[in-house]
């Protein structure tokens, strides 16, 4: 079976998104109603690389992660372990993720919660808050540039934290024309979904000063972390590497405790 394309991956979101607008009026007013939790720059402090760790079952490029994974149990093990934030997978179809999952951890955990999916509308903004996220994920190949940032704003104004996403020059300048939180320079190509942390080397050097820079994907030893430290990273986003192992406690607290370098 061939890998999905990103393409297909977004055809298969907006077939939810469509699900889902029967139900946009409760969705708002549930969103509206959700009680303010952690905000996502509190994950942003520190001396050290500060590690959001990734709940997730699967995806395209590995396949079957930890099907069983407990969500809540991998979650607070993260934080025991030093994890400044958890990011939750909630696109079911490719990562076996849920809504329910991204609710159950943010109800257990006292560090923010980042939703992590392909956003493409404004009520999976909706669906998020409601279910507890501090933050949600927005990628800048998977949007138009006025669209991004319509709903860079939209997240902002639910009081979302938006980490937004590039894997080239050209997609950093337009995560940040649209005011993000943090950015997220991707090592992962997400047409081929080939990882080379070159690209982190090259692009983190290149987000300002005073602008957070996470470093996601292909980060699977402390070497990786002190690398992306060298080129900038304020933070790294892990994920198959902790949420495979029985013991994502001991996983996240070995990443952990690397010193930013700065910009």
């Amino acid at each position: 079976m061939t890998n999905p394309t990103l393409a297909g991956i977004l055809e298969a979101t907006r077939e939810r998104v469509a699900a889902l607008r029967p139900k946009a009026r409760q969705l708002e007013r549930a969103a509206a109603a959700a009680p303010p939790g952690p905000v996502l720059e509190s994950a942003f402090r520190g001396a050290t690389v500060g590690l959001i760790a990734e709940v997730k079952r699967r995806s395209p490029s590995a396949g079957a992660i930890r099907e069983n994974l407990d969500p809540v149990g991998h979650a607070r093990a993260y934080v025991r372990g030093g994890a400044a934030a958890v990011s939750v997978l909630t696109d079911e179809r490719h990562f076996g993720g849920a809504v329910e999952d991204l609710e159950r951890v943010a109800r257990a955990v006292p560090v923010p919660v980042l939703c992590k999916d392909f956003i493409v509308d404004v009520l999976q903004l909706f669906e998020a808050r409601a279910a507890g996220a501090s933050g949600v994920l927005l990628i800048v190949r998977a949007l138009a540039p006025d669209r991004l940032r319509a709903l860079a704003r939209e997240a902002k104004g639910l009081g979302l934290g938006t980490l937004i996403e590039a894997h080239s020059e050209s997609e950093l300048e337009g995560a940040l024309a649209a005011a993000p939180t943090a950015v997220g320079v991707n090592s992962r190509d997400l047409d081929t979904l080939a990882v080379d942390l070159r690209v982190a080397e090259r692009l983190l050097p290149l987000v300002p000063t005073g602008v957070t820079a996470v470093g996601e994907s292909g980060i699977e030893t402390v070497a990786d972390v002190e690398r992306l430290a060298g080129c900038g990273a304020d933070l790294v986003l892990v994920g198959t590497s902790v949420a495979r192992l029985a013991d994502p406690e001991g996983a996240v607290r070995a990443l952990c405790g690397v010193p930013r370098r700065g910009r």
